[in-house]
């Protein structure tokens, strides 16, 4: 077990220092520029009649313009070119390197744009220009909602208008797409929806840990799937085709975007890769037949915001699976859960952590009190193990026996200190990955220097005492017998120190609460075991 968590340090380490020397370059894109494969996506199945041919338009970049667009929760820019969303920054979030700026989720810092289009003979899609016919271009006071409209061109005599809807109080966008079919000949078309991104990492990411950057798509019988870039630049990407149910979303650690088609409608889900280290995930529907002379409006909501499970909840079901836990996610749920409630109490973040430490390290003070029992008492044995070790130095099967035996006479199980503690490893990590994951900790103030939860401590002073609280813990546990394990041990504080310099203070408050309140545990376990609460027996007891 030493050997598994000192080699797991070193890795994570040397990871961080990749990451930290060798940073990967962004991309940086001109706003609204349709770089990447121009191709507008084909439906592989035949979801409304005939498949119709590709119909792409000449960009015309000169003439390009973008619109701004703002409401309580943020700043969006719409281009004419395709009437794409290319900005969206996020007033109420603070920037990573600048947190006198907003955080931009989608815009120039490198490549990410959300994109629709229809698919049909001379109809317009992402490359084809718009004009804005709407005046308003921000929320009013007491106004509720406002709508963006923009004219593209098709032939035949047919209109087509893209409308975006704006709401207050919400990271929702309802992207609508209206025809009027003024030719002779009814339509059956299909609209496409999708996400354009590069795969460099947002800005903010953990040092330490690898969080997911990338596609997913869910459907009720394929359930959440992840797809990592690598895998669809090779064409070796698993997800769901096709399904009368679900939503596409691209994730990042704290933000998301999604789009959910609304009811049963049969959708077509696409991941693949474009030109210049770009990717296109998006999802294809019908938009219904089209008689001469009639209307029809095709309306997709989508969401750009935070990973606020709330807010998630309530635009798709199961879209909450982004905050990704992993494995765990059945313990890390119902974590999260009381950790939200201890904030509804107290207000602040941080005490919230120390609070929920506190609950967890009582659930489980029977389990701990076990393990620190059993160790106390191996720690009453250590001289004698030494002078066994000393006495059988030659004969290892000989020395087993003996330390077997005195196991036994002393009813102590040398597994005791552990087993216990391998029981509460799973909530533990749990716990880590809930405070990892929960963009609620971003930019939240504890007390004093501590001013985000989710960065690491400016000061290194939480991860000083978590360093000074694990040499403590080391000092109250028993002495190994081998020199080596003994070294180890005590150089542990400082690698864990060290790794933590890195992670997030919440994280790292987390682990301080809980070493101190194992250490006031430990020592008076300890002390009422050397005290003579349970005296050692000697070997010839009769009693023993």
């Amino acid at each position: 077990m030493l050997a598994l968590v000192f080699g797991l340090s070193l890795f994570m380490l040397w990871d961080a220092w990749q990451k930290y020397s060798h940073p990967q370059p962004p991309v940086v894109t001109a706003q609204g520029a349709p770089a990447g494969n121009p191709a507008v996506p084909i439906p592989t199945t035949d979801l409304q009649g005939a498949k119709v041919p590709q119909i792409t338009a000449a960009p015309a970049l000169a003439s390009a313009a973008t619109v701004q667009i703002e409401t309580d929760l943020y700043k969006a820019d719409i281009s004419t070119l395709g009437g794409d969303l290319v900005g969206l920054e996020l007033i109420r979030y603070r920037a990573f390197s600048n947190k006198q700026s907003d955080f931009v989720l989608l815009g120039p810092q490198h490549h990410y744009a959300a994109q629709s289009g229809l698919i049909g003979d001379g109809l317009p899609n992402h490359k084809s220009m718009f004009k804005v016919v709407s005046e308003q271009r921000q929320l009013s006071d007491g106004e509720q909602a406002f709508a963006l409209r923009l004219e593209g061109t098709a032939a035949n005599g047919i209109k087509v208008a893209k409308i975006y809807t704006f709401h207050r109080g919400s990271y929702v966008i309802d992207v609508s797409w209206q025809i009027d079919n003024g030719s002779t000949q009814a339509l059956a078309p299909n609209a496409y929806f999708q996400m354009q991104r590069d795969e460099v990492k947002p800005e903010g990411e953990p040092r330490m840990v690898n969080t997911f950057t990338g596609p997913a798509v869910f459907t009720e019988a394929e359930k959440y799937q992840k797809v990592d870039f690598k895998s669809i630049q090779e064409n070796k990407a698993k997800f769901a085709k096709s399904a009368d149910n679900g939503w596409l979303a691209m994730v990042q650690h704290y933000f998301v975007t999604a789009w959910a088609p609304q009811g049963n409608v049969q959708r077509e889900f696409y991941i693949r890769p474009l030109d210049d280290g770009l990717f296109a995930a998006g999802l294809i529907v019908p938009v219904g037949n089209v008689a001469p002379g009639a209307s029809v409006t095709l309306d997709m909501p989508f969401y750009a915001g935070p990973q606020e499970q709330s807010r998630l909840k309530e635009f798709a079901p199961n879209l909450e699976l982004v905050v990704d836990y992993g494995w765990l996610h059945l313990i890390a749920a119902p974590i999260f859960w009381a950790l939200r409630a201890i904030h509804g109490l107290v207000g602040n973040w941080g005490w919230a952590i120390v609070l929920l430490t506190i609950a967890i390290k009582a659930a489980f003070f029977p389990l701990s009190a076990a393990s620190y029992k059993s160790m106390a008492k191996m720690r009453k044995l250590t001289p004698r193990l030494a002078q066994l070790k000393e006495r059988f130095a030659d004969d290892k099967q000989r020395l087993n026996q003996e330390m077997m035996k005195m196991y036994q006479t002393e009813k102590i199980n040398p597994l005791g200190g552990c087993l216990p503690i391998v029981v509460q490893i799973p909530v533990f990590i749990a716990l880590y990955w809930v405070l990892l994951g929960a963009v609620e900790m971003r930019d939240a103030p504890w007390i004093l220097w501590i001013k985000d939860l989710s960065a690491a401590d400016p000061y290194y002073v939480l991860p000083v005492v978590m360093m000074i609280s694990m040499f403590l813990q080391t000092k109250l546990n028993p002495t190994p017998p081998d020199p080596i394990q003994a070294k180890v041990m005590m150089m542990m504080p400082l690698i864990f120190g060290v790794m933590f310099f890195f992670f997030p203070a919440g994280l790292v408050l987390y682990w301080v609460v809980n070493n101190i309140l194992s250490i006031a545990q430990q020592w008076k376990i300890t002390r009422m075991v050397e005290a003579g609460g349970d005296k050692p027996k000697a070997a010839n007891d009769p009693k023993a």
